[in-house]
């Protein structure tokens, strides 16, 4: 009967060992002690725990979490946190301005177009005048006896 293995990583570690084993019996004194303070070295700074690298960031395992629910964000933290949004709001306040700029210059064109023209703007809402304007140019005009 097969027993779940408790430890994920035991085969692992067993080949490590024989590896370790094979090159410390091919290996010279001098190197295999170098190469066994190294490996002390290496597994005492495995088990340490990882330090925090920025207020709520956690990497443990190789994987980066955020968690904000332990610490308190101070004043620097919020303002990082609101400044795309203060960036945002200020750039579609600016596009507001700007298109109502856009509009108001067009309607101001069209209007001193429309007071400097040789015709008076009461000929735009004569309908003889708009029904003048709808005909085509090579169309014979006819002109209605008085």
């Amino acid at each position: 009967m097969n027993t779940p293995n408790l430890h994920p990583h035991a085969s692992q570690e067993r080949f490590a060992r024989r590896v370790a084993a094979h090159l410390d019996s091919q290996l010279s004194h001098d190197v295999s002690e170098r190469l066994r303070a190294a490996r002390v070295r290496a597994v005492a700074m495995r088990r340490q725990p990882i330090a925090k690298t920025a207020p709520g960031l956690q990497v443990q395992n190789g994987a980066a979490t955020l968690n904000f629910e332990t610490e308190k964000l101070r004043f620097t933290g919020w303002f990082a946190a609101l400044l795309p949004l203060i960036a945002l709001l200020a750039g579609l306040i600016t596009i507001h301005v700007l298109q109502n700029d856009l509009r108001a210059s067009e309607l101001a064109e069209i209007d001193s177009a429309l007071l400097t023209d040789d015709l008076p703007p009461a000929a735009f809402t004569d309908p003889g005048f708009l029904k003048f304007l709808k005909t085509p140019m090579d169309a014979p005009r006819t002109t209605t006896p008085e």
